[in-house]
């Protein structure tokens, strides 16, 4: 069981706290050329929970934080013992059902032979009575005969029909726990790194507890916050660059991958043309994944950085915005 979530500190706070606009009107005065703007903010990544699907003990966590993982990977065991145990007793029963169909079929074969039996009795004793050789009494015997045989034969004919149902039913059993034996072998469904170890060996987790949480490094991106009036210009997909306050000697390419319809920033309902240019819209910057895979190693999150963005396509990038990678 997999969730997924955003990690890093939303700049949307902070901008919150003390006041949107003068926060943007502070950092506006950057010498930007005209056809771009700016906002700060932080590297964040999509992150998965790699969770239990049933409650159970903990048996074992595969992988330390830190640790880079390849989708498909193993990274923690639950306890199986239990169900183990289940898987036995459910294919015991599986046996038990198939055994109890051949059976069926067995007994089918001999209401058969009993039918045809029967249908010969009747058939000889009919011609015999027309010819005055067997009494109305024997004539009717048979008759019944071939009756309860007809009788006995669709009898089994059921117990047939259901000795096949038993046999579903108790290999459903023995898919479920199977199921349930494959559940408990965690695995996670992206590569990426480890972020955290949620719980050790040996605890009792319950339904949905989460074990290991992975970042997805191919999934990186940076949000920031632009008013009315350059967000209107952001076109998804359009160029944008990021520069990281620990490394500001190099320029990552990236793309802006989502403006949100709808602003952050509205302290009330706004009528005035002057209170509508103050509201602020999300926009979110993506690195490329295959970049990211490139620099797997390198790829941390909660940093802090600036993220650019291309208003006006015809407009070429400065200088000192052109792509520069370590």
């Amino acid at each position: 069981m997999n969730s997924i979530k955003r990690v890093g500190v939303p700049v949307a706070l902070v901008l919150a706290a003390v006041g949107g606009w003068s926060v943007w009107q502070s950092y506006r005065g950057d010498g930007l050329e005209a056809g771009f703007a700016s906002g700060n903010g932080r590297i964040e990544a999509t992150e998965v929970d790699i969770a239990t699907r049933l409650p159970g003990r903990l048996d074992g966590v595969l992988v330390e934080e830190g640790a880079l993982v390849e989708a498909g990977q193993l990274v923690a065991r639950m306890d199986t013992d239990e169900l183990q145990a289940q898987l036995r007793e459910a294919s015991a029963g599986l046996r038990k059902a198939r055994e109890g169909a051949r059976y069926a079929e067995a007994i089918v074969r001999q209401r058969q032979s009993e039918l045809t039996y029967a249908r010969g009795e009747y058939e000889r004793s009919r011609r015999l009575s027309g010819q005055g050789h067997v009494s109305i009494e024997k004539l009717d015997q048979d008759r019944t005969r071939l009756a309860t045989a007809e009788a006995a034969l669709e009898a089994a004919n059921v117990q047939v029909v259901e000795a096949d149902a038993a046999i579903e039913a108790a290999q459903a059993a023995v898919d479920r726990i199977q199921s349930n034996i494959d559940d408990s072998v965690l695995t996670t469904p992206i590569a990426g790194r480890v972020l955290y170890r949620i719980a050790e060996p040996g605890e009792v987790l319950a339904a949905g507890g989460r074990v290991v949480t992975v970042l997805d490094l191919t999934d990186v991106y940076m949000t920031i916050f632009l008013p009315t009036a350059q967000a209107g210009l952001v076109t998804v997909g359009g160029e944008a660059r990021i520069i990281l306050d620990a490394i500001p000697q190099y320029v990552i390419p990236a793309q802006v991958s989502f403006v949100d319809p709808q602003a952050q920033f509205t302290p009330r309902e706004v009528e005035t043309r002057s209170e509508r240019e103050k509201l602020m819209f999300r926009v979110k910057v993506k690195i490329e994944p295959r970049l990211l895979k490139e620099r797997a190693e390198r790829v941390k999150t909660g940093i802090p950085g600036v993220a650019y963005v291309r208003l006006d396509p015809q407009a070429p990038w400065p200088e000192r915005l052109r792509t520069r990678l370590p």
